[in-house]
This record gives structure tokens, sequence and C-alpha cells, in this order.
């Protein structure tokens, strides 16, 4: 889906993005070969995961006792006038949930488990045996709090208009988790520093960074990405705490006269340096793969270079908007100029770069 249309949807709190079988199980296996024990002996919880149809509900469900669990929760909210979901799809069935009439406010469903069910026949969400909570199922009404309290990893694809509020309710626990939001989330007030601290870093993530949720809204995808049923969202990662093999896998780079001869970027080649910010002792980056080797200052790169970060291999110092010489820029021809993002300092004319996450090397 457009980038903007996820904005909009974040505006009219538009959050019916429902996640793939496939992409829980990509992720999940990331955490798994790294350490295999990493769910033994756990109590999971999946807050925001209605279990009649949930596909977190029915992954954890069905790997229950592969995965050596002590206890799995899943819960879902009930606002009023929600359109409920049926049990679609099944594990072996493909479509997309089927979107009844609007309905009266009904409290929220909890489905618990404390013993493998596959004995008894598993196979889909229709062996699923749900109850009802006694409040509408708010992840932070005090009964849900009180599961999250007992949990000891919490897993889900929270609300995008309530992650930021998400992600500390989930911090305040100071619980292990794996959650899905859009590559923005790094930039927030709520966010960055605990990634700064290493306390919380992005996850094996999604192909491309882009993945398809199943959902109501219309797509924006391209005719070569649209999947029927679904809504394809670029810019989308997992944030966890949960270690993983990739974050630990060093980053190849070049020396800075070999990325000016050899970059596969036209806006690289030809120069003979990197454009400076007038605000900050450092360097810009505007491509991930064209970090130099043989710089040890400060570099300002683009958000997406999370997905490539090793704490082993860079110090992360900040996240801002640097601005650069808009003569520079136009010496070059590297940026378009954006009057609306332009402005003075110390009396030149600058446009301030989109957010960078200011690093070095170790």
């Amino acid at each position: 889906m457009a980038k903007q249309t996820l904005t909009q949807a974040k505006k009219a709190k538009n959050d019916e993005f429902y996640t793939q079988l496939a992409d829980i199980q990509n992720e999940m296996n990331a955490y798994l070969d790294y350490n295999p024990d990493v769910f033994h002996n756990k109590t999971i919880l999946l807050p925001c995961d209605d279990p009649e149809w949930s596909n977190f509900t029915l992954f954890f469900a069905q790997n229950f006792e592969r995965f050596g669990l002590k206890k799995l929760i899943s819960t879902s909210y009930a606002p009023e006038s929600k359109k409920i979901k049926t049990w679609q799809p099944t594990l072996f069935e493909t479509g997309s949930p089927q979107f009844d009439a609007d309905k009266s406010k009904t409290n929220g469903k909890i489905f618990i488990l404390e013993r493998d069910v596959n004995a008894d026949g598993f196979v889909d969400h229709r062996d699923i045996q749900w109850e009802y909570l006694q409040g509408d199922g708010d992840f932070d009404s005090d009964e849900v709090r009180k599961f999250r309290d007992e949990a000891d990893i919490i897993i889900t694809n929270p609300p995008f208009s309530l992650f930021r509020k998400f992600i500390t309710w989930i911090m305040e626990a100071n619980k292990q988790f794996a959650i899905i939001g859009h590559q923005n989330a790094i930039i927030y007030k709520e966010v960055f520093p605990l990634i700064k601290e290493n306390k919380v870093w992005l996850g094996k993530g999604f192909k491309g960074g882009a993945g398809h949720f199943i959902s109501s809204y219309t797509d924006y995808a391209t005719a070569g990405n649209h999947v029927k049923g679904m809504i394809r969202v670029s810019g989308v990662i997992w944030l966890t705490n949960l270690e993983h093999g990739r974050r630990h896998e060093m980053l190849s780079l070049m020396k800075t006269s070999d990325i000016f001869k050899y970059s596969k970027h036209k806006e690289l080649k030809g120069q003979t340096d990197f454009l400076r910010y007038e605000d900050y002792d450092a360097i810009d980056i505007r491509f991930t793969d064209s970090i130099p080797d043989d710089y040890l200052g400060a570099m300002g790169v683009p958000i997406t270079f999370m997905d490539k970060y090793n704490p082993n291999q860079f110090e992360i110092m900040d996240c801002c908007e640097p601005c650069i010489s808009l003569k520079n820029i136009k010496n070059t021809g590297v940026y378009k100029e954006i009057p609306s993002r332009q402005k003075i300092h110390n009396g030149i004319l600058c446009q301030k770069t989109y957010h960078r996450i200011l690093i070095r090397k170790k």
C-alpha cells in the first residue's frame, strides 16, 4: 500500500491490518535459529489478536508442544460497531476474512492454552475454543494488564494508530517482545532512545521491506504487487528485543575512493567527497551501501540503515534532520530543492535532510 495511504489510515485510526501466517513463521524462525529454546517454558501473550481467526493464535497453538510453551494467551478488543471477521483463512485455505455487517458492542475474546491440542485433531481456527473477557479487551485495561504482567514474551501486530502507546505499555513491564510496525517508528521519541541504548532492535523483517496484510481497505499497490484481498504496506518492520543472527552480521564496506568509482548510485559517481552538514559535524551518507570503511567520524545515514545495524560494528549517536548548504546541493545535483524544508543557518541558505541516524564506526 502507498505510504500516503498508511498515514491516512493512522489519522483515521483504521487499524485493520492482519498478518499472514507465513510472515509470522518467517520471523519466529529467525529467533528459533539463533536460540532453539527461546520460547521454551515461556508464557506468550498475543494481546491484539482475535483468537477466532488470528494467525498469531493459530501459529503458536499449532506449535505449542514443539516450542515447549508453558502457556499461550490470546485476547482481542471489541469496540462498538466493530466489523467482526469470520474464521477464514485457515492453514489449508486461501483468501481473506469476510467482513460482516456492523454489530453492537460485545466483550473482548480470550483464548488460553496450557497443553498441546494437536493430539485432539487441531487443524484450524474453528477448533480454538475461546471465551469472552469481562471487559472490552483493550490492551491497557486492568484485565489485560494482568495477562501482560504474567507473560514472558509479547508478540503481535498492534494497532497502527496506538503504536507509541503500545510499546510504552510493553517496556514499562520490562517484557521481551516482537511486534510489527512501520519503519518511521524508529524515530519516535518512545522508540529511538531504546534503539540507541541497544534495548530494542529490528527483527529479521519482511522481504524487500514490504508486507501484504489481510484488510478490507483499498489497495493502492501497483498491479505487479497486488494480492487479492490484501493491502501492500511498504516500509514495514518487526521491532524486538529477542536476539537473532541477522543483527550480528557485519556490513561489507568499501573505501571512499572505491565508492565514488564503483557505486551503483549515479548520484555518487564522479564525486570526490561526501557532503557535510552545516549544523552537525558529520558527513551525509544517502545510501546504506555507501558507508565508507575508511572514515571514523560521525556519519548521517537513512533510517533504513537500521535493518543492517550491527552493534559490534557501529555506534549510534543521534537522530535528527541535519541541513546541507543549498549551494552545495545545487553544485552536486544530489538533492532536489524542496522550499518547504529550507532554512537559514548561520546566514547560509540550507535544506534539511530527511531524518538521519548519526553513527560512527567502532
